[in-house]
C-alpha cells in the first residue's frame, strides 16, 4: 500500500483521504484506528518498503542500532523514523529507557539479573537481552516498584 504524508500549516484539524478499489479489512481497521481516540496506542513503523501499524502492547523494546531505531516483536523487527527521545515521549508507563539507546516493555521482561560493574542485565520473553546501564538503574527499580 502506498502512503502519502502532507504536511501544512493552513490545516486547521489533521484528516486523511484513504483512495482505495475495494474496501478490505486492512482499510477497514485503517479506518477504524483513526478514527478512535485510541491511536495513540499505535505507532507507524516500517519493514522494508511496507508500513505497519503496531500496538504498543505487542511491542517488546525499541533499540538504536546502526543510527536508527529498531523496533522489536515477538518474532520481527521493525524501523521507525523518529529519534528515540521523540519515541520515549509517546510511550506510556509500560515502557522504561534502560540505557542511552534502549527503551523496553516491562510486561516483556522474562527476567533480570545483575551483571558487570554494577550494571543489570536483563532478558525479554522474545529471547532479547541487553544491559541496564547504571544511570537508568534508579529509573527502571522504581518502574518496577523496587
Amino acid at each position: 500500500m502506498k502512503v502519502n504524508l502532507f504536511v501544512s500549516r493552513d490545516i486547521t484539524e489533521p484528516h486523511a483521504d484513504i483512495h482505495t478499489n475495494e474496501l478490505t479489512g486492512n482499510v477497514s481497521k485503517a479506518i477504524s484506528i483513526l478514527e478512535s481516540d485510541e491511536s495513540s496506542d499505535m505507532i507507524a513503523v516500517k519493514k522494508g518498503s511496507d508500513i505497519a501499524l503496531l500496538e504498543l502492547a505487542e511491542i517488546y523494546m525499541f533499540r538504536v542500532e546502526d543510527k536508527q531505531v529498531n523496533v522489536y516483536t515477538q518474532n520481527n523487527s521493525y524501523v521507525i523514523k523518529k529519534a528515540l527521545y521523540q519515541v520515549e515521549e509517546s510511550l506510556n508507563g509500560d515502557f522504561v529507557r534502560i540505557s542511552k539507546t534502549t527503551i523496553v516493555n516491562l510486561k516483556k521482561i522474562q527476567r533480570v539479573a545483575p551483571s558487570l560493574k554494577g550494571m543489570m542485565f536483563i532478558e525479554l520473553k522474545n529471547g532479547i537481552k541487553d544491559n541496564i546501564s547504571r544511570k537508568y538503574l534508579p529509573d527502571f527499580k522504581q518502574a518496577l516498584d523496587l
